[in-house]
């Protein structure tokens, strides 16, 4: 039995050391396979070159964008045994810069591709460089599709299909019946070459360019405005922009001051220029309301929206871009690209032409921007939108795609009924139409001859200049642009003629005269003419286009002591007596319970000054015993938070609309010497009392003002606002007086354009466009303080309820006082006196003590 038993617990041993010899070895295999798994994979690394204008918007959009691509690619293919790399360098937007960048990164990083080429100059740099390194290089930038580009075999584009763009907008024209147009573009090699794709097909339409225009960066708006009224003059409504943002910017708030961007005017923008719009540029795009534009379609996917939401995350808090741009949106899918054609070359050492050779196979995805095609080394985006500008947004109308248009509801139609309606200029919904040649010959222009006078000195106003080689007048100014913006619907060919000499108003009654007795000659006079009874007596004048009457400025009041002119002497010194009579009151409440208020002479009178003028900020640190006190300070304090907050406000006032000095009798008082001002001053009892000094020049003006030769000036409205426009800091329009009718356009007697003309200003101040026209030549709007807005100081009896309640309240807090005091004192004066009668009078009726005796000695007796 024992035998039995011993053999058993030998074979369970023997199991159990087999098993844990087993389990041991298992662990171990385990353990070495984990040990595998955990070793470090070593990627390839593939370097890519990116040189873009890192100062620039649209390079920080392209390189965020690639940065984030190759983030979600490689998270989403983690198991690639390749990974892109981005070294960046910065072309500062100069062509030479970035090829030195490019050299740069090719010799010392080594890289295998260069991605960059922000211009037309930059992107033929790169391509030659790339084309003799045999380093492929992609632009991702709107470079135009030049022909150049084809001899280079390692230059790879992304850009829209300008083909095809230009025949959308050809056919956009075709519908729409349109046969003419203006052209205006960018003078840019970019967009100079950019545009030739729609002149050709403009051409094979049989769509005439009327006019081409060219504006560069530098063109100021005087320029724009130029060529503009050269356009609207010719009658041509329709109009092809291929401008950049900043172009654009400028140009449509010059058209809508001319009136061109009202109905009956189109306005078409190619997709490049659409492209490159931002949406923070909420102005400009309210400026170019009722544009129509091509725009490179990307659609709005759920993969778009997540990645544009994370994109945003990743911005700066001082960068205010709202959306990603279609050139950063084609970097993430040439991001994406590259990432696979790194992958499919595999090996290590790759040469640079396999990676060449593997990027159009890797270009076969789906990306942010839509189904991906490369064709002729291009990654081609042929489908557009057609937007509507509205307000401050867009609003999709449709689609152009494959020699179509296409409906947001995907109907596919060869016309325009395919869209959605547009909003034209004007907000109208009707298809703006072109004059017909019959209606250009019946159409031609009479011409208007219109005398300006030639000595006015304010060119803002008024400039007349004569071409002496020509003989031709030009005149510009205030006075011309609301002229020629009225005159416009009518079909006039103005031709101006000087009036030498008229600098005074003596002259501008004889121009007036001359108008009218020289009715073969000339038909209007146009300029600063005032309108008077005189004058139209002879004249028909239209409704007046500035501000009615006379303006009066003065110098800004610059006196260091302004803060104390809110409040008169009179107030400062009662609000100074309250403070200390409060003080006063208080002590004499609290001095003999209050240890705060007791010390020597000098400590409670310390005391009482500090306490009383303390009140004012709230901060007296006296705690106060009786409520009689409390009830005083109470009161004060309400009416020291009244009479600061009103010195608050007059101050406010004093510093933003200046005081206005009445004219007195002793104060000199300048205008123009022989104007209408000097005429109506004299006459108006407005301005009697004053003593007045002519001046002849603006500059007159201001060293009077400044020395204080003078201190008002008095002139009409247009030339006071003027004349502070060009000195804002310095002086400040003060007062107004209607006391004459403004400037007017004089037309013969009976003229049937007087109420014409009369009815377009009425239009244009209706709709601000003569407040517009106002402020474009005088560069700012001038703030004017009028008698409504006269600054009076605050006095004693602008207060004197506050100041009686405070008096009545002091009084009553006094009397309660004294009245418990009287009565303990005189309850102290009369135990004090009855004590002195009583012992007094005691002491004289306490009889002696010997008088007893004697009487009992007398009884004895």
């Amino acid at each position: 039995m024992e035998n039995c038993m011993i053999r058993n617990t030998r074979y369970f041993l023997t199991i159990f050391f087999l098993a844990f010899i087993s389990f041991a070895v298992t662990c171990s295999g385990t353990n070495q396979e984990d040990d595998v798994d955990r070793l470090p994979v070593v990627y390839e690394d593939v370097r890519i070159g990116l040189v873009v204008d890192m100062g620039s918007t649209e390079g920080k959009l392209v390189t965020t964008s690639i940065s984030m691509a190759l983030s979600d690619f490689y998270h989403v293919n983690n198991g690639y045994r390749t990974r892109v790399s981005v070294l960046s360098r910065d072309s500062h937007g100069d062509p030479l810069q970035a090829l030195a960048a490019a050299m740069d990164l090719l010799q010392t990083e080594q890289v295998e591709a260069l991605v960059g080429g922000q211009s037309l100059l930059e992107a033929k740099n790169l391509a030659e460089l790339g084309e003799k390194t045999k380093v492929p290089v992609i632009s991702s930038f709107q470079v135009p599709s030049s022909l150049s580009f084809t001899k280079y075999n390692y230059f790879i584009q992304a850009t829209h299909d300008t083909s095809s763009e230009a025949k959308g907008i050809a056919a956009l024209f075709s519908n729409f019946d349109w046969r003419t147009a203006v052209l205006i573009y960018e003078d840019d090699d970019d967009w100079r070459e950019s545009i030739q794709p729609l002149v050709g097909h403009f051409q094979q339409n049989a769509i005439h360019i009327e006019y081409k225009a060219e504006f560069s960066v530098s063109s100021n708006e005087e320029c724009i405005m130029k060529q503009l009224r050269k356009f609207k003059a010719s009658g041509i409504r329709i109009f092809v922009a291929h401008i950049s943002e900043r172009i654009a910017n400028r140009l449509f708030p010059c058209a809508r001051r001319l009136g061109m961007m009202e109905e009956g005017y189109a306005w078409i923008l190619t997709a490049r220029s659409m492209n490159n719009f931002q949406d923070t540029n909420y102005l400009a795009k309210e400026e170019m309301e009722g544009v129509i534009g091509f725009k490179s379609y990307i659609p709005l996917t759920e993969e778009l929206h997540n990645f544009t939401l994370r994109w945003k995350r990743s911005l700066r808090l001082e960068e205010v871009v709202t959306r990603m741009s279609v050139c950063s949106i084609w970097a993430h899918d040439i991001a994406w690209s590259l990432a696979r054609a790194a992958e499919v070359a595999k090996l290590p050492g790759l040469s640079v032409y396999d990676l060449l050779e593997a990027i159009p196979e890797s270009a076969k995805h789906k990306g942010l921007s839509g189904d991906i095609k490369f064709i002729d080394k291009k990654f081609i985006s042929d489908k557009f939108e057609i937007v509507n500008m509205i307000g401050r947004g867009e609003r999709s109308v449709g689609l152009w795609n494959s020699g179509s248009f296409i409906s947001n509801r995907r109907r596919r139609l060869s016309s325009t009924k395919a869209l959605e309606t547009i909003i034209w200029p004007g907000g109208s919904t009707r298809i703006p139409k072109i004059r017909s040649l019959k209606e250009k010959r019946h159409g031609k222009k009479k011409k208007l001859r219109v005398l300006v006078p030639a000595g006015n000195i304010t060119p803002q106003i008024l400039e007349v200049k004569t071409d002496f080689k020509t003989g031709v007048t030009a005149a510009t100014g205030y006075c011309i642009d609301v002229f020629e913006t009225s005159i416009l619907p009518f079909n006039y060919e103005v031709e101006y003629i000087p009036w030498p000499g008229a600098i005074n108003y003596k002259n501008y009654n004889d121009l007036v005269y001359t108008l009218y007795s020289q009715k073969d000659k000339y038909d209007a006079a146009v300029g600063d003419i005032t309108i008077t009874d005189n004058r139209s007596s002879y004249v028909d004048f239209t409704l007046p286009f500035t501000d009615m009457g006379l303006a009066v400025v003065t110098a800004k009041d610059k006196s260091m002591w302004i803060i104390f002119k809110p409040l008169t002497l009179s107030l400062w010194l009662t609000i100074a007596s309250f403070f200390i009579l409060t003080g006063a009151i208080v002590w004499l409440i609290e001095r003999h319970d209050n240890a705060d208020f007791q010390g020597s002479c000098f400590q409670q009178i310390g005391t009482l000054l500090c306490f009383g003028f303390s009140t004012l900020v709230f901060a007296h640190r006296e705690r106060l015993q009786h409520n009689m006190s409390r009830f005083v300070v109470i009161v004060w304090i309400f009416a020291v938070l009244i009479l600061t907050s009103n010195y608050t406000a007059t101050l406010t006032s004093v510093m933003t609309v200046q005081q206005i000095r009445g004219l007195k009798s002793n104060e000199n008082i300048g205008f123009f010497s022989a104007s209408i001002a000097a005429n109506v001053v004299n006459d108006n009892p407005t301005f009697q009392g004053p003593r007045y000094k002519g001046l002849k020049t603006a500059d007159d003006f201001t060293n009077a003002l400044r020395n204080g030769t003078i201190s008002f000036i008095v002139d009409e409205v247009p030339y006071v606002k003027l004349f502070v426009a060009k000195h804002p800091s310095e002086f400040v329009i003060v007062k107004t007086e209607s006391v004459t009718n403004g400037f007017g356009f004089a037309f013969q007697k009976g003229s049937p354009l007087v109420q014409k003309v009369s009815r377009e200003i009425a239009k244009l101040r209706r709709t601000e466009k003569l407040k517009a026209i106002e402020n474009w030549w005088f560069q700012r709007q001038t703030t004017s303080a009028t008698s409504e807005d006269t600054f009076h100081p605050l006095t004693v009896y602008t207060f004197r309820g506050l100041f009686m309640i405070t008096g009545v309240s002091f009084a009553f807090a006094l009397i309660v006082y004294l009245i418990p005091w009287n009565r303990d004192q005189r309850q102290v004066v009369l135990k004090h006196f009855h004590r002195y009668v009583s012992h007094r009078f005691a002491r004289e009726i306490r009889p002696s003590p010997t008088t007893p005796n004697r009487q009992n000695e007398n009884s004895v007796i």
